[in-house]
């Protein structure tokens, strides 16, 4: 099987391993056993590691001259900064949070209004949010798939199909873990697409610039651990198909410039260097 047939075998392992253990293992257990709300999280959390499971299963055929733990040790070699965690959550935590304070303002809500401490603890909710998709999805998708949509399409058209991928993966979610199932599943629809296509970007990014997952793990985990406390309507989805994009944009255009500032700086010094 050719490297670009492998690539989208991977893509299909894993969106048919999500979609059958969302089914099986989440369906029987509700139907079923009736399992309590806590179970239930427990069971998605698993189904959220399909994309680290098809790796496994693929591995040899993903990575044939590679061993696995050189695999690892590639995806997490990068340097660890401090300033770069700060910078990739405050992006995150400030999309979610001015996506908040707009509809606040559109609706005449307090900004209170749009949180509720009912249901899990803090701590039970971050560990929860971490053990998901944070620590579940990234081997694959960032691990394994952006290296290789990158080398294959270029670091921006591969971000995008990256983001798609990832977006769409969600699509048996989107029918049947939500709660807007009338008209407002478009905007519901375009607002994941189009938002977790920005934040594939924003991932993308910090990945080049330090080749760690745990930099992509962090900023999902940014984004995720918000939702165990938001009480939000399709507004909120609407105005944060705008904001994560123009986020996305403006760190995308700042790291360009980052990178031709670098170029001139070597070709200066290049220059320099020659022996006339």
């Amino acid at each position: 099987m050719g490297k670009m047939n492998i690539m989208w075998g991977y893509v299909i392992l894993s969106y048919g391993l999500f979609w059958g253990l969302v089914l099986a293992l989440c369906g029987t257990a509700s139907m079923v056993f009736h399992a309590s709300p806590l179970t239930m999280r427990i069971l998605s959390d698993i189904t959220a590691w399909s994309p680290t499971f098809a790796v496994l299963i693929l591995y040899r055929k993903l990575k044939p001259n590679t061993k696995f733990i050189d695999f690892l040790k590639n995806c997490f070699h990068g340097k660890l900064k401090i300033s770069l965690f700060l910078i990739s959550g405050l992006i995150m935590l400030g999309g979610t949070f001015s996506t908040v304070g707009i509809v606040s303002l559109l609706e005449g809500k307090p900004f209170k209004n749009y949180f509720s401490l009912v249901g899990y603890s803090f701590i039970v909710s971050f560990f929860l949010s971490l053990f998901s998709g944070p620590t579940g999805e990234e081997l694959g998708w960032r691990g394994y798939l952006r290296p290789e949509m990158n080398r294959k399409y270029g670091f921006l058209k591969g971000s995008i199909i990256q983001g798609i991928v990832w977006a769409f993966w969600h699509t048996l979610l989107w029918f049947i873990d939500s709660e807007f199932l009338d008209w407002r599943i478009i905007i519901y629809i375009l607002s994941n697409v189009i938002v977790i296509s920005s934040i594939a970007l924003i991932m993308n990014i910090f990945l080049e610039i330090e080749e760690n997952l745990l930099y992509s793990i962090w900023i999902h985990f940014c984004f995720n651990l918000p939702y165990s406390f938001l009480k939000v309507g399709i507004s909120y989805y609407a105005v944060m198909c705008i904001i994560f994009p123009i986020l996305a944009c403006a760190l995308y255009f700042y790291y360009q410039r980052i990178i031709m500032k670098k170029d001139e700086e070597k070709n200066n010094s290049n220059n320099e260097n020659v022996i006339v």
